[in-house]
């Protein structure tokens, strides 16, 4: 029997995530917690194919996820719903604190949306490079909540991104891996697009880095 030379194509950084996003939402539509944060969760290892580029944007990640998870955990069937956690703090006038659950999951969300807009930019424009797709991105999105000193410091790990073409092929998926960002980004980004009417509506979409 001749033995096949066939492989198997692996899946790409964003499957499990794109998997998830489904069971995000109650039967109601509302954001739960958990899942939420599960999600945002399983970005992560995508992020660490950046290297040394975004270990800020992982430690901010990763620090927001593990606040608001705290303090879900304190009361889960009370903060099942990811915006009664920042309602609980609005009630108990301490939502825009630095310290706060409502900043974490502001800034979280913020974090989101840059890499959102980076991976809409490298599908939308296969001729930029990665420090290219990334600077444009941090224009977009998270510039003009940084000050100065943040602002040039992300700038500069902007630099440190890998060749492109590199770091697409360790995203894995082969040719599904567009397809997959595609999913990603069209189921994901409303969840973002929600969590920032959310913040909206209560006054806290705004709040700058202290």
């Amino acid at each position: 029997m001749a033995s096949s030379t066939a492989t198997v194509e692996s899946a790409s950084a964003f499957r499990e995530a794109i998997d998830a996003i489904p069971m995000v939402r109650s039967p109601s539509g509302d954001i739960l917690t958990k899942q939420f944060l599960d999600v945002c969760r399983l970005v992560l290892p995508v992020i660490d194919k950046f290297g040394s580029a975004m270990a800020m944007v992982k430690s901010d990640i990763g620090g927001n996820i593990a606040r608001l998870e705290t303090r879900y955990n304190e009361d889960t069937s009370g903060l099942y719903l990811l915006y009664d956690i920042v309602r609980r703090e609005v009630d108990e006038k301490t939502a825009k604190g630095s310290k706060s659950c409502s900043n974490g999951l502001l800034w979280l969300t913020r974090a989101m949306d840059f890499l959102m807009n980076l991976f809409d930019n490298l599908l939308r424009h296969p001729d930029w490079t990665m420090t290219q797709a990334s600077t444009e991105a941090y224009a977009a999105t998270l510039k003009k909540y940084h000050g100065w000193i943040a602002s040039g410091a992300f700038t500069m790990a902007m630099k440190l991104t890998p060749e492109r073409k590199k770091f697409m092929e360790m995203l894995g998926g082969g040719e599904s891996l567009s397809s997959d960002i595609e999913k990603f980004l069209s189921s994901f980004s409303p969840l973002l697009l929600e969590n920032h009417q959310f913040l909206k509506s209560v006054g806290l979409d705004d709040m700058k880095a202290a």
